[in-house]
């Protein structure tokens, strides 16, 4: 299991990473560097166009770029070469495994600034977001923040997933999807934090395929950190481009998720709940409805007329092709994530569980 290991400079104090302590720059203050961390696999389609998002932010203090590669099967190593030769800001590491906390702890290992900024392969900042986000940090005193993650297509289907994704009756009330008053958060997407932060914790759990960003956050704040949410800061997402796609990945997050609810008790909700009782309940109608009597068939009709009536204000404003397809991405999302949280493996959760990392507080 890696840990993210370097040396503290002198000028990264230790008291601010986890203090709630409401702080004010001053305003002749250079801002402090920025490194931007990204484990890549697989992102051909995106990379550039996410590099060229970081490197063109308003934000007057230094960046780097450090891209950690998977063993892609398509054009990313390419496109990453070409990035490094283009611009002297970018920089690769390598990432074996092509998990993504192993990449994470490897780009984290090789950058250098006090400032470490989380983004996906197929994310794209707002213009904005590295300067706000520095801001949020100083304002708030908190040890990680981040925003909204905003789904945005490119075609019919992507436009149906990034409305489902940005709807209640597709995610509930999750104030990273739907958006929300800033303030105090369990977790974030992505996630700007203080690299003192980061390396008071060891980095991220590499044993957490999915929901590394929860644990990470979950001991963070077990050691007294503040993680904060604000709407200020918006991340551009590119949704998985087919049914099979977006299938996988949200089995991947029911699967990850009953890990987690395993490791730490406390953090199960009715929405995490939500989508395996409609799995079960339309899978119990159908079989009653084929065995027994046409009337358990209401079961899951009603979820069908359910999500058919959600997915029209999701739909407002965009086109028809794409509008028809949300209920199928509704449907897709609620019992991919329903049967990946039934099916999940206890074993997985303790072998999860055997890898717990202790909070560590911060030092005085």
């Amino acid at each position: 299991m890696g840990r993210v290991c370097a040396e503290r400079s002198p000028d990264r104090g230790n008291v601010s990473a986890v203090t709630r302590e409401n702080r004010r720059p001053s305003a002749d203050a250079a801002p402090p560097p920025v490194s931007v961390i990204m484990p890549v696999l697989d992102e051909e389609r995106h990379l550039r166009s996410s590099v060229r998002h970081i490197l063109e932010q308003r934000y007057d203090g230094e960046l780097e770029v450090v891209i950690a590669l998977g063993p892609s099967t398509d054009r990313t190593d390419e496109i990453a070469a070409e990035l490094v030769a283009e611009d002297p800001r970018v920089r690769t590491v390598p990432n074996p495994t092509g998990r993504t906390p192993a990449g994470l702890n490897a780009a984290i290992g090789a950058s250098r600034h006090p400032v470490v900024v989380r983004v996906d392969g197929h994310g794209m900042l707002s213009a904005d977001y590295i300067a706000t986000a520095v801001r949020l940090l100083e304002e708030t005193g908190a040890a990680n923040v981040g925003g909204i993650m905003h789904a945005e297509g490119e075609n019919a289907w992507e436009h149906a997933v990034a409305a489902a994704m940005t709807s209640r009756v597709g995610v509930g009330n999750a104030a990273f999807h739907t958006g929300g008053a800033a303030g105090e958060a369990e977790t974030v997407y992505l996630g700007v934090f203080r690299r003192e932060v980061l390396e008071q914790q060891g980095g991220y759990n590499e044993e957490f395929i999915r929901a590394q960003d929860w644990e990470l956050n979950f001991r963070i704040r077990s050691a007294g950190g503040l993680i904060w949410f604000s709407p200020e800061l918006r991340v551009s997402y590119r949704p998985r481009p087919s049914v099979r796609a977006l299938a996988k990945q949200y089995r991947n997050y029911g699967r990850w998720r009953h890990v987690v609810a395993r490791y730490h008790a406390g953090s199960i909700n009715l929405r995490y709940l939500a989508p395996p009782v409609a799995l079960c309940a339309v899978a119990a109608g159908l079989v009653a409805g084929a065995a027994l009597t046409p009337w358990a068939l209401v079961v899951p009709g009603g979820y069908l007329a359910a999500i058919a009536a959600g997915s029209l204000p999701a739909g407002r404003g965009l086109p028809l092709a794409a509008r028809a397809q949300i209920p199928v991405a509704l449907a897709t999302m609620h019992m991919s994530w329903g049967w990946g949280f039934l099916t999940s493996p206890k074993k997985l959760a303790r072998k999860v569980i055997a890898s717990r990392r202790e909070p560590v507080p911060a030092t005085r």
